[in-house]
């Protein structure tokens, strides 16, 4: 996935959790040497948009349109998490996405009790940016312990940052996370705005999801839902906005001219009845388009090869096959990611230099004869279960469909039995 999308037939050579070489077989020794004979190795994939906190809610908020879904499932459930659910939440997600071949993340939490998904997603192994979730303002069916004021939700976000925030060898980081604009005062987005222009910190937040959310906030302030972001500060390149499904050429050209970052989740999408968000006009724009599973609460799985599947086949529907073709989902998955996460310069590409974030392929199933074309293969014909090995850093988290840092019988587990109690808290 460098800039030429060159398809190499060799060896990667990694140390230091860097890579150091592509192509010759490395005269030097070394520890460990991996045969990978009739299989793929591609960047490991990067998603920009989920939530580990909602992998406890899968099967439970199925069949709603976005407001209902949040109001009626989401947030009740949300607001019943502990400390111990929310961590049993993110290694069931992190145990998922690790096996499915994704190596980065960049993820929504709830309001509260942020610092046990923090550790426990750093002891996965997986490289995560992750933000508390912040609501300040007054919402129909949101339980009061989603709504905190502004000051606190700052001084609570600051604080993760203090502790978090490239930690891990740099592996965990931090962001801000404004869940939408229904959900905040304009002056917690300003001060996001503020807080992140000083830091440099990335603001994640969703975007012209639905549009009963984009008229909300055409009625409260007069704009559409891009033009009031970009009113309060916060179109940068340091925004990453979820879905943007309903987003006209005005607004398309200020998230250009902003360089900021949208998040394509089909699946998603799909699910809740939101729509097909214009991917192939954004990125004709320049836009830097990248891919996501949001929570397993509104898609059910965290896969990453559906995801790029879907993207090209609702664009297929949208205006045409070829629309999006393979190579672009598959950019979309890696390399977009990456810049999205302002990390292009160490992860999204097997080169030189770069973070050993990698996830080996298998390519001698037959649903994937005769492969003809890798990228076709991999994005159209490959599954979750073809994963054979996934690398973050230079170490094996994932090998043959083990893990190897996670005991995965104890996380399912965990995760069932905080399921039960967490919706008996919820009342569902």
């Amino acid at each position: 996935m460098n800039d030429e999308l060159d398809v190499v037939q060799g060896a990667v050579s990694v140390r230091g959790g860097r890579i150091v070489s592509v192509g010759a077989e490395p005269v030097e020794r070394h520890d460990t040497v991996i045969d990978a004979g009739g299989r793929y190795l591609l960047p490991g994939f990067v998603q920009t948009h989920i939530h580990l906190c909602q992998t406890l809610f899968r099967g439970y908020a199925d069949d709603l349109r976005l407001l209902d879904w949040l109001s009626t499932r989401i947030w009740p459930m949300e607001a019943a998490h502990t400390p111990a659910s929310l961590a049993a939440a993110a290694r069931l997600a992190c145990l998922e996405l690790l096996r499915s071949g994704t190596t980065t993340i960049l993820t929504m939490e709830t309001v509260h009790d942020t610092d046990a998904v923090f550790a426990a997603v750093s002891a996965t192994g997986i490289r995560a940016t992750i933000g508390k979730c912040m609501m300040d303002a007054p919402l129909p069916g949101a339980p009061a312990r989603l709504r905190e004021p502004m000051r606190r939700s700052i001084d609570d976000s600051l604080a993760l940052h203090r502790e978090w925030h490239n930690t891990s060898d740099g592996r965990i980081r931090a962001a801000f996370a404004p869940r939408f604009a229904v959900s905040c005062s304009r002056e917690l987005l300003e001060a996001v705005a503020s807080l992140s222009l000083r830091d440099l910190t990335l603001v994640h937040t969703h975007a012209s999801e639905q549009r009963e959310e984009v008229d909300i906030v055409r009625r409260n302030s007069g704009v559409s839902n891009i033009e009031y972001l970009h009113l309060v500060g916060l179109t940068s390149p340091r925004l990453n906005a979820a879905h943007c499904v309903w987003v006209d050429q005005q607004e398309q050209e200020l998230l250009a001219a902003a360089d900021v970052k949208v998040t394509h989740c089909p699946g998603s999408n799909m699910k809740l009845g939101s729509g097909i968000a214009p991917v192939p006009d954004m990125l004709d724009r320049g836009i830097c388009v990248s891919l996501g599973s949001d929570g397993a609460a509104c898609n059910n799985h965290l896969d990453m090869f559906g995801e790029m599947r879907l993207a090209a086949l609702l664009q297929s529907v949208r205006l045409g096959p070829g629309a999006l073709p393979a190579r672009q989902a598959l950019t979309m998955a890696t390399r977009n990611g990456a810049r999205a996460l302002g990390l292009e310069a160490e992860i999204g590409s097997i080169e030189p230099g770069k973070r050993a974030d990698l996830v080996l392929i298998d390519g001698t199933g037959a649903h994937l004869a005769p492969a003809v074309d890798p990228f076709s293969t991999i994005v159209y014909a490959a599954r979750p279960d073809d994963v054979r090995m996934t690398i973050v850093d230079g170490e094996i988290l994932v090998k043959d469909g083990l893990a190897t840092r996670l005991d995965a019988e104890q996380i399912v587990s965990d995760a069932n039995r905080e399921a039960r109690a967490l919706a008996m808290r919820a009342g569902l």
